[in-house]
């Protein structure tokens, strides 16, 4: 079991490095959208990406700064989904409402058809 325990819901700083492509690269923010039973036990978390580039789709749900813990308005990206080792989680940000999680949730069902 790991003692890093995200969860669900939560922003934290990731470090990305090293990302290939057009994968996310450096230490940026990212949404925890695996659940948090798994969250608890395994060594890995799921994240969608987090960026300041706006572009409104069906997969991405925009973000105020405030409230969020962002520096600046944001969009979490449901199409850009990563499976990381907790070792690369940095520091937690903020946590994102109930209505906001509830966008996220669709954006993730359209994102992987479901």
């Amino acid at each position: 079991m790991s003692d890093l325990f995200p969860k669900r819901g939560e922003i934290w700083s990731v470090n990305f490095n090293p990302g290939r492509g057009s994968e996310q690269k450096g230490i940026r923010p990212a949404l925890i959208v695996q659940n948090d039973t798994g969250n608890q036990y395994a060594a890995t978390t799921i994240v969608a990406a987090i960026t300041t580039t706006i572009k409104i789709y069906p997969v991405t749900v925009l973000l105020e700064a405030k409230g969020a813990g962002l520096s600046k308005e944001s969009m979490v990206n449901c199409a850009q989904l990563l499976t990381v080792d907790k070792s690369r989680l940095r520091k937690r940000l903020g946590k994102l409402d109930e209505k906001l999680m509830e966008r996220v949730d669709k954006a993730l069902c359209v994102s992987l058809a479901l």
